[in-house]
């Protein structure tokens, strides 16, 4: 996922999405929607196709207009994330906030709604839920992705609960929705839609009909309906390209996103689910997740203690997979600070993290191989390898579900980290051992452009944001190299093993020499670098942060600790003087205790993360240091790998981990480190932040770790790397 700020190819085509805040049209006081009972369901329908709308719209059916407001995705801290487990549902939802956020359909690619939220009026008061309640969020079933939102009135006139599905025999969201009053008081609700549809909200128009609403964009549709029907129904233009759409319901009410493949279709699949007591659907729904579960291994004992956070990230990691394109998981279902807001064109259209990086795949591979899921494991090698870069060899930066590349950078873990994951999983077959000796011609035969460096030497390593020599990086090409040579030798090809094997070694012995400084600031003992420019790690080869960081540093002052790959895999021992004497040095610069635990810092002076007012991440200038980096549940895990690798204790980060998970499980990207900013802060120390949330990374992370504990090493360490280099 974008770790910092990228060199990414943004999008060529301007998308332009809106928001509208005003009164008029929102939930204030001057809202012209008069609220009443009647309505016990509702029912959302999203089609793709093209709903015919006349060239000149009446006040009942109207083409957008105006210039309006600049639009945002919902906030990226989201509480739930959800779908049905089957493929014939392929539609997620996300809550954040007290409202559905982000719905995508028809795939993980592309958000086709913004926001679906519900409202309270009473006598002078019209009250928007998250914004003006108290809400609480809950999964009641730890074995299934199913909430439960809970809104109260802060002073005890009503509360709203939510329940959220959906239809696993068709592409239908399911919400049931009970209002009560607390004080005798009568309160009404009603509801406002706001579709992007096609992860593009420049050219929805909408449809406000008797008893339904419909939008389209020519390509996606959408349909409401209610039974009781829907009352006051209204869809107004927001400005240029944005439809937002509105009615009445009742206090006891049952919303329904659904998709099909035309706006007739929507409508008929929205009214089959509506047509289905919710309970039903609730229990085919909790039935599927339960059988998922069941194929699984039994919860390791290592995880016994966190059970709960265990199971919600074993059912999130699945959940990230896109229905229509097997074996493609993406790296989050949100969008984070300025990613979500168009003020710097980020967002337009809406990607940046639920795309598939080829680095992220080989983390929730193995963390799915570990915990039962094989056959899931082997769908990402399928899917990696049909979307190979032809006919090079390489893989995108990441891409969209389909495999069509986003951003256009090379990164060479990237390019190794399939072949690593296809060896792990046994996938030799005829097609994978092509793609995996198409990877390692490209990694043989790159050279960087603007350098002229060859591999070891990476464009980019992990963090997206630097060129150079990385152990991280490195670890994982000789990790490749060495996968590849066991499945040549296995294939008949002695030599080219051989051959593979030798550089693989060389790089081995060398990497210390590329990456370890004897002579840096930080420590008298040798410790790694996050990389050298130079590969003379003794050499203060000054280069510039980014995101707002130094504008010229000495690489020999930055240090980061996904060094560690180098011991997780068996590349170098656990206890190799420069890995024991650099983890003293990243502890002491970014180390962060926490009420919940330990977490790390990705390196010094990184400013991937929110302000110190606690404000969202956006790009800045070099010198600036308005953005700070914080702490990472991911960097916990692997120092837990670490310490399995070892042969000491991990439990306690494996514990720090799930203490770190919101109340329904969700695992964010980033954790508060509790650095006393200017302002309000964000969040409690050792809580997610504002970042991406889920992050499918770290789910998968806190997995891996349990079972990393359970075996009593790396579940992902492979003999044919550390037979060779841990004798």
């Amino acid at each position: 996922m974008p770790r910092g700020c990228p060199r990414p190819a943004l999008p060529t085509r301007p998308i332009r999405t809106l928001w509208i805040t005003t009164p008029s049209e929102g939930y204030g006081t001057g809202m012209a929607l008069r609220l009443v009972a009647g309505a016990t369901a509702l029912t959302v329908a999203v089609t793709g196709g093209l709903l015919s709308v006349p060239n000149t719209p009446s006040s009942a059916e109207q083409a957008p207009r105006g210039k309006g407001h600049q639009a945002h995705w919902t906030e990226a801290d989201k509480a739930g994330f959800g779908t049905a487990r089957t493929r014939r549902s392929n539609v997620w939802f996300t809550l954040q906030g007290g409202r559905v956020s982000e719905v995508f359909y028809p795939d993980l690619s592309t958000p086709s709604v913004r926001s679906l939220e519900l409202v309270v009026r009473g006598p002078g008061f019209a009250d928007r839920l998250g914004r003006d309640t108290a809400t609480t969020t809950s999964r009641p079933e730890a074995r299934s992705l199913r909430y439960t939102q809970v809104d109260t009135d802060p002073d005890g006139r009503y509360r709203v609960t939510q329940e959220y599905v959906t239809d696993p025999h068709r592409p239908s969201l399911v919400v049931h929705v009970r209002l009560e009053s607390l004080d005798g008081g009568d309160y009404h609700l009603g509801l406002r839609y706001d579709p992007a549809l096609a992860n593009d909200g420049s050219d929805d128009r909408g449809r406000a009909r008797r008893h339904a609403l419909v939008a389209t964009d020519g390509t996606v549709a959408s349909g409401l309906v209610a039974r009781p029907a829907l009352r006051g129904t209204a869809s107004r233009p927001a400005g240029t390209g944005d439809v937002v759409q509105t009615a009445r319901l009742a206090d006891r009410a049952t919303l329904t996103l659904g998709f099909g493949a035309t706006a007739g279709q929507a409508l008929h699949r929205a009214r089959q689910s509506l047509s289905t007591p919710f309970g039903d659907i609730r229990a085919a729904y909790d039935r599927g997740w339960r059988r998922y579960v069941g194929t699984l291994r039994d919860v390791p004992a290592s995880a016994a203690a966190v059970r709960r956070q265990y199971l919600g990230s074993a059912l999130v990691l699945a959940a990230a997979e896109d229905k229509r394109h097997p074996g493609a998981f993406v790296a989050s279902p949100s969008v984070p600070w300025v990613w979500g807001d168009e003020v710097q064109d980020l967002s337009s259209p809406s990607g940046a993290y639920h795309l598939v990086w080829s680095r992220d795949a080989y983390q929730f591979g193995t963390a799915l191989w570990a915990d039962g899921d094989r056959a899931a494991a082997r769908r990402i090698v399928r899917w990696l390898f049909r979307t190979q870069q032809k006919p090079d060899g390489s893989f995108p930066q990441n891409s969209d579900v389909s495999g069509a590349p986003v951003w256009g950078s090379v990164q060479l873990d990237e390019v190794a980290l399939p072949i690593v994951l296809a060896h792990l999983v046994g996938k030799d077959d005829p097609a994978t051992w092509r793609g995996v000796r198409k990877a390692v011609r490209f990694l043989l035969s790159f050279r960087d452009e603007e350098t002229g460096r060859r591999a070891p030497y990476t464009t980019q390593e992990r963090w997206e944001n630097q060129s150079g020599y990385s152990p991280n990086s490195i670890a994982a090409q000789i990790s490749g190299l060495l996968c590849a040579a066991d499945m040549a030798a296995r294939k008949g090809h002695p030599a080219t093993a051989r051959k593979w094997r030798a550089i693989a070694d060389r790089w081995q012995a060398h990497v210390k020499d590329w990456t370890v400084t004897t002579n840096g600031p930080l420590s008298d003992g040798p410790y790694f670098l996050r990389l050298t420019k130079n590969g003379r790690p003794n050499t203060a080869s000054p280069y510039p942060m980014g995101d707002g960081g130094p504008r010229s540093i000495d690489q020999r002052k930055v240090v980061d600790p996904s060094f560690l790959d180098l011991a997780r895999f068996g590349i170098l021992p656990a206890d190799d003087p420069a890995v024991t004497n650099t983890l003293g040095v990243i502890d002491r610069r970014l180390r962060v205790d926490t009420p919940n635990g330990p977490f790390w810092r990705r390196f010094n002076h990184d400013g991937y993360g929110e302000t110190r007012t606690g404000k969202e991440w956006t790009i800045t200038d070099p010198g600036t240091h308005r953005t700070l980096g914080r702490g990472w549940p991911i960097l916990t895990g692997e120092r837990g790998e670490y310490a399995v690798a070892a042969g000491a204790d991990a439990s306690s980060y494996l514990s720090a981990m799930a203490a770190a998970s919101g109340p329904a499980d969700m695992l964010a990207e980033q954790v508060w480190d509790g650095r006393p900013p200017t302002g309000e802060p964000c969040c409690p120390a050792g809580e997610g932040t504002r970042s991406a949330t889920p992050l499918t990374w770290s789910h998968a992370e806190l997995v891996r770790l349990a079972w990393t504990i359970q075996r009593g090493r790396p579940v992902d360490r492979q003999a044919v790397v550390a037979n060779r280099y841990l004798r």
